[in-house]
């Protein structure tokens, strides 16, 4: 990651910290929050968000609402992470008054998708805090949120830190589990350098 990148990301932290009542009141909403924080979060992060490369639709790095069939209803992943045209993961964002740690219901619905599309990772996000699961474990309506997490992140970790494990996103690593697929995605993390704790 490039000093301007980690200086974006260390910008939308600062911002998001020194106003952090504001955001995580019900009224600043999803649309808000991806706009202001998780689309320049992810552009820093070396993702091409909002097609700046004028690719074509099959080839763009990022589909915004990219349609899933699961069962006989299409859903709509907020967004879905792409490489060369092959889905890498899905990321699904809530507004921050959401607490995502805890929340079973928003946990199944990003595992679900990544289930249904047979991905091995997802993620959830509302900017203040980062959850990777691990799709190939099939999701349980009753499972809790922390069932299949293998990562969690808060904004509030020193930027080291968030580097450090973020790295692998950059570098758009998160096939380690389809190279690998008997191993289990806590075990690629590991092989990759990047501890879970």
């Amino acid at each position: 990651m490039n000093t301007q990148n980690y200086q974006t990301i260390q910008s939308l932290v600062e911002r998001f910290a020194s106003q952090i009542e504001t955001y995580q009141q019900s009224t600043y909403n999803e649309t808000q929050t991806r706009r202001e924080f998780i689309d320049p979060f992810f552009i820093a992060l070396g993702w091409d968000v909002a097609n700046e490369q004028g690719y074509a639709e099959a080839y763009k790095d990022v589909i915004h609402e990219d349609a899933l069939k699961i069962g006989r209803a299409t859903k709509a992943p907020d967004y879905s992470f792409r490489i060369g045209g092959v889905r890498k993961f899905f990321l699904e964002a809530k507004k921050p008054a959401i607490q995502i740690k805890n929340n079973a219901e928003a946990a199944f619905q990003v595992r679900r998708y990544g289930w249904s599309a047979k991905l091995p990772l997802s993620i959830l996000t509302n900017f203040a805090d980062i959850a990777v699961y691990d799709c190939r474990i099939k999701p349980v309506k009753n499972d809790n949120a922390a069932h299949a997490r293998i990562l969690y992140l808060t904004y509030t970790m020193t930027f080291r830190h968030l580097k450090k494990k973020l790295t692998l996103l950059v570098s758009h690593r998160l096939e380690v589990n389809v190279e690998h697929p008997n191993k289990n995605a806590l075990t690629c993390f590991e092989d990759h350098g990047f501890s879970i704790d």
